[in-house]
């Protein structure tokens, strides 16, 4: 796989670790931050190729994050990634994201299925 480009936005330090470590591991460029202030900072600047986005975030909810993402022309080709332990609430955003998992998230899982979703 090329260089892909991710951008990872959660607020756990150590899930955040965990999803750099796995998406470098099948090289992928990483950035992270952990808020949604930073996240929509960082989106205004930025094109990555996928975005993996918690759902509950200090200052901006990921809700807004995905939206902000999907109404961004330039954004068009990002891939999103929802990762949250909110069932219902992943069940609601699933039609406006390219995937949803469910926490706990297994870096083999991650890993799988960031290589599907930049291969598409």
């Amino acid at each position: 796989m090329s260089d892909a480009f991710a951008l990872i936005v959660e607020d756990d330090e150590s899930l955040a670790e965990i999803f750099t470590l796995t998406l470098r591991s099948i090289n992928f460029e990483t950035e992270t931050v952990f808020d949604g202030d930073a996240a929509l900072d960082r989106l205004a600047e930025i094109v990555p190729d996928v975005v993996v986005l918690d759902l509950n975030l200090p200052n901006v909810s990921g809700r807004d994050i995905l939206r902000y993402i999907r109404g961004e022309a330039r954004l068009a080709n990002t891939k999103i990634m929802l990762a949250t332990a909110d069932a219902l609430m992943a069940e609601s955003l699933r039609a406006e994201s390219d995937l949803v998992l469910l926490k706990p998230i297994s870096p083999i899982q991650l890993r799988m299925l960031a290589e599907r979703i930049v291969a598409k």
